[in-house]
């Protein structure tokens, strides 16, 4: 059997740094191949799982430095019945890729905006001066080095590798404990993943709108949980799009959404919401530095 995976490209970058993780674990544990697909977005991923033209997609959620990544929210929300199957934790080491000589012959640096946030500090401190340009990917900008010898990218050693770059500094990311959380997503009926991806899960995620911005309209849902002592692990508002002032809530629950008191909450959290999404149960992979 032999499935596809969507994920972030161009090849190189740390979504498929962790997708290719976690097609080593399916041969291992599930004797199931495997073969991966750039998209150019984390929306066109889950778009490819939402139509079936791949069974799964590897989407990065959170990082440690910066925060959620609001693509994949929102794009979650906006695709119906698309269920998280497991979450990676990958620790994340950034480099300066480019063909220059020095630091000083640099006058732009380009990367994805997270990569480009998560090491401003050391920007700020050895390329003060630098234009800073976001891209799609932490790799798009890879095959330009070659031609202009003014430029660098923010990538991993990995795509250093791959397209045969030098590095002109590595580990530049301003704090050293930086991990990215990544998703596997795919429909509910994945064959693939189905028999264990829940057994024993310890977390679930969610989300919901609630019906009016009025005081208490956040404070009741959470209460749920709380009184019937289910821990919170992430908590985080997005805008609806629909007007300036509402939010959608997305919550990380460590409770498995068939267990007992998940079950009551879930009942009891109807009472005071507009629509809820439930994204999946699932357990967590931790990658380690030896497995990258």
């Amino acid at each position: 059997m032999t499935i596809s995976i969507a994920h972030l490209g161009p090849p190189g970058t740390y979504t498929e740094q962790a997708a290719v993780f976690y097609v080593n674990w399916l041969a291992k544990n599930m004797g199931i191949e495997a073969i991966l697909c750039p998209y150019p977005s984390i929306a066109q991923s889950l778009q490819a799982v939402a139509v079936g033209d791949t069974q799964l997609a590897v989407v990065p959620v959170e990082n440690s430095l910066e925060g959620s990544v609001t693509m994949t929210m929102d794009t979650l929300w906006q695709l119906d019945e698309l269920q998280i199957q497991f979450a990676l934790v990958m620790p994340i080491v950034h480099t300066l890729i480019s063909c220059a000589t020095s630091l000083d012959s640099i006058k732009t640096v380009y990367s994805h905006p997270q990569a480009l946030a998560q090491c401003q500090g050391w920007l700020q401190q050895f390329l003060p001066n630098v234009q800073v340009i976001p891209n799609n990917s932490t790799t798009e900008a890879l095959q330009k080095l070659e031609q202009d010898w003014t430029i660098a990218a923010i990538a991993s050693t990995r795509a250093a590798q791959l397209y045969n770059l030098p590095i002109l500094a590595s580990g530049i990311n301003d704090y050293p404990e930086n991990c990215t959380r990544f998703w596997v997503v795919s429909q509910p009926k994945t064959k693939a993943v189905e028999d264990i991806s829940s057994t024993g899960a310890s977390h679930t995620s969610l989300a919901f709108s609630v019906p009016a911005n009025v005081p208490g309209a956040l404070l009741k849902p959470l209460q749920v949980f709380a009184q019937l002592g289910i821990n919170l692990s992430r908590i985080e508002s997005r805008p609806t799009k629909r007007s300036l002032g509402e939010y959608l809530f997305f919550i990380d629950v460590e409770s498995n959404a068939t267990s007992a008191e998940m079950l009551s909450a879930l009942a009891d959290l109807k009472k005071y919401i507009e629509v809820l999404k439930i994204f999946g149960s699932y357990n967590i992979l931790p990658i380690t530095a030896l497995e990258l």
